[in-house]
């Protein structure tokens, strides 16, 4: 096998040009892919990262049905005290859950005393909500970064709309499930910047704050928000939590609840999914490139050396011997353009870290772009370039193992 690798090496160093401008396209395919994978990447989990961690939480369990009418905040969906509990119960248990949320959502009447117009509100207790979307805090851009009993976090749309400053006192009107109409009044005590996706015009009140104001006789929950330790493990343990919670029933023995991973709550999870697509094309491409390169290349190889192949064949060379000499070249082009592209890949993607790229995303400024290249990426890419150059090589290794010695010998 060694002395297989010696001569595959050997005919492509006779053929220089060639092998040079081969290994080179298959470099800057492999250059373009890793470039692309990890900037991209790196754009997707950083958006989902400001959706996640500053909005939604990474899991949220409902009552079941509430999500299919969440657009009217229905009070009457509302999880009650003992249900609460239960899941409480359920989350605290398990050691992949960071934290968790409860909230109460509800629609409202923003008052000023000299402009009125719609609100939404989510009542939280401030400690589990900044622990369960650690982002939120950074979102408010005026006033102090906490919530207390009294105060009231304004959206940035309505706090312009509505000339409301930080100190100021509204009144917020709402009606409660039996319909009563209830008012309480609040002091600004936040201004809180917008983001892309649901709840970016939400505002938020203590959790108690809300109970009063619906008067509730106990506390009833819309949601629970929870956050992971790691959310690379968001499907196994959404699955986990579905089974267990899966055993909460009803009067009629049907589920109670539902569990919902932010992909199934935020528009922008079909931009991801846009973005997945556009990298398994561009790996397309890749495969492309490397087919048609490595294919070009052998054929003019098996073309120039038929009298050389018709001599091994005349001498007593084995047809699959003169088979693994040609995929063996073509192993070695793709394992030789794949290292440099990979190395070269690396090189670029630190050059983009280094340069500290700055984007905005709707309304956060100055984010930057951390580009990263994840070793399974760098391997998958590897593997298939190295796959493809084998398999685009089989073609005319089989022409070549297949030779008449007698014709190949008679060839001019």
């Amino acid at each position: 096998m060694i002395n297989l690798f010696k001569i595959a090496i050997r005919n492509l160093m006779r053929y220089k040009r060639r092998t040079l401008l081969t290994a080179s396209l298959i470099t800057i395919g492999v250059v373009f892919v890793l470039v692309f994978v990890s900037v991209s990447g790196s754009f997707k989990n950083m958006m989902i990262g400001q959706i996640t961690d500053s909005v939604i939480g990474h899991i949220q369990l409902h009552r079941k049905g509430y999500v299919a009418s969440i657009e009217n905040l229905p009070l009457t969906m509302n999880m009650k005290a003992n249900s609460v509990k239960r899941l409480e119960k359920i989350i605290s248990d398990e050691p992949q859950i960071e934290a968790f949320s409860p909230r109460i959502k509800f629609g409202g009447m923003f008052s000023n005393f000299a402009e009125t117009t719609n609100i939404r509100l989510n009542g939280v207790y401030p400690e589990k909500e900044f622990a369960t979307v650690p982002l939120l805090p950074s979102r408010i851009t005026k006033g102090e970064k906490s919530l207390n009993l009294g105060e009231i976090i304004i959206p940035e749309l309505l706090a312009n709309g509505m000339n409301a400053k930080i100190g100021d006192t509204v009144v917020i009107v709402a009606t409660n499930q039996n319909g009563s109409v209830n008012g309480k009044q609040f002091k600004v005590s936040g201004i809180l910047e917008s983001v892309s996706g649901p709840g970016g015009r939400d505002g938020y009140i203590h959790l108690e704050d809300a109970v009063e104001l619906l008067r509730m006789e106990e506390i009833e929950i819309s949601e629970i928000a929870v956050r992971l330790k790691n959310f690379d493990k968001l499907d196994i343990v959404t699955s986990k939590l579905e089974e267990l919670i899966s055993k909460e029933l009803n009067k009629n023995d049907k589920p109670m609840f539902e569990v919902h991973p932010w992909k199934k709550l935020s528009p922008f999870y079909h931009i991801s999914r846009m973005i997945d697509l556009l990298t398994f094309f561009i790996k397309i491409m890749l495969i492309a490139i490397v087919l048609i390169s490595i294919m070009n290349v052998m054929i003019m190889a098996v073309y120039e050396r038929i009298r050389e192949i018709g001599t091994l064949s005349a001498i007593g060379t084995l047809p699959s011997r003169i088979l693994s000499m040609f995929v063996i070249e073509g192993f070695c082009l793709g394992f030789i353009g794949g290292v440099i592209g990979d190395i070269i890949g690396i090189v670029i993607v630190f050059i983009i870290n280094m340069a500290k790229i700055k984007f905005d995303f709707g309304m956060q400024k100055g984010l930057t772009l951390v580009a990263s290249i994840h070793q399974g990426d760098l391997l998958a890419i590897s593997a298939t370039v190295i796959i493809v150059s084998v398999i685009a090589s089989l073609q005319p290794a089989l022409k070549a193992s297949r030779m008449n010695p007698i014709e190949a010998l008679r060839h001019v």
